[in-house]
């Protein structure tokens, strides 16, 4: 049984169609990533598989179950991440974890997730004395409490710094490594290259493209460009044969010191995907 099997999902709002016919699978302990630009239907089609938002057509399942209808049982199974909650500002972080760790049958231990979150030397802090990326990190923390077996993650390091990114990215490789599936939204490319397994991106309410990082949109047959100096000029070609056209220069002696081979990067193909729904 995958984690998540969505067919022909659709949700619109009076004339806007948001979510138009989407279809997606999400295998069981997989870091899944999902793109594409504000209005999208990202966040839309995730709340909808968080039980969150009705559907008005397709059929979603989310382990095993129907979250337009599931239960208790099943809510304590996932775990979510929003852009933006509501907090309890004059709880401590452990108040708060500890708090929201009692609604679940099994949960993780109170230290154990402040430091999983890295607030351990904020722990009897109040949450209003937070700044806003501690305050983030206290989001993820009542994230993970319940030891969820399918995580949705929300835009999850708005507001981090480079190494608090770092550290966050380091605590989706152990959830994931523990078992957990992981569904993923984010505007940062690098972080879903750095830990997506699979990824799709969405635009204008549909999927454009999907794969994984490494061949997404076609990515891994994309050629090579090649620039180099020549006469005090620059110089590119985008050879079918990159290994050819560097014995050419070698042999007519161009100084390969101003030589530069690249491919396209996540970014140009996520932007080349956008782009031609625009």
């Amino acid at each position: 049984m995958e984690a998540i099997e969505v067919t022909a999902l659709r949700k619109t709002y009076k004339d806007k169609e948001a979510v138009r016919g989407i279809d997606l699978t999400v295998a069981r302990g997989e870091i899944f990533a999902m793109l594409g630009p504000n209005g999208a239907g990202k966040t839309t089609s995730v709340e909808i598989l968080e039980g969150h938002r009705r559907r008005d057509g397709g059929d979603v399942r989310v382990l095993g179950e129907d979250p337009g209808t599931a239960g208790q049982a099943w809510r304590s199974r996932i775990g979510i991440v929003l852009q933006n909650t509501d907090d309890a500002a004059d709880l401590t972080v452990a108040e708060m974890v500890r708090h929201v760790g009692g609604f679940y049958p099994g949960p993780r231990a109170v230290d154990e997730v402040v430091e999983l979150v890295g607030l351990t030397a904020k722990r009897n802090a109040k949450i209003r004395t937070l700044s806003g990326g501690q305050r983030r990190r206290v989001d993820v923390a009542l994230g993970i409490v319940g030891r969820p077996e399918l995580l949705f993650l929300d835009e999850p390091t708005t507001g981090f710094d480079p190494e608090a990114r770092r550290q966050f990215w380091d605590l989706i490789r152990t959830l994931a490594g523990e078992g957990t599936t992981i569904l993923l939204t984010t505007h940062y490319l690098d972080e879903a290259e750095a830990l997506a397994d699979r990824l799709a991106v969405l635009a204008d309410g549909r999927i454009v493209a999907e794969g994984t990082p490494a061949t997404l949109g076609g990515r891994a047959a994309a050629g090579s460009k090649v620039s180099w100096q020549e006469n005090g000029h620059l110089r590119t070609e985008q050879p079918a044969d990159p290994s050819e056209l560097l014995r050419k220069l070698a042999t007519d002696g161009t100084d390969l010191r101003t030589l530069t081979v690249t491919r396209p990067t996540l970014e140009d193909i996520y932007l080349t995907l956008i782009g031609a729904q625009r």
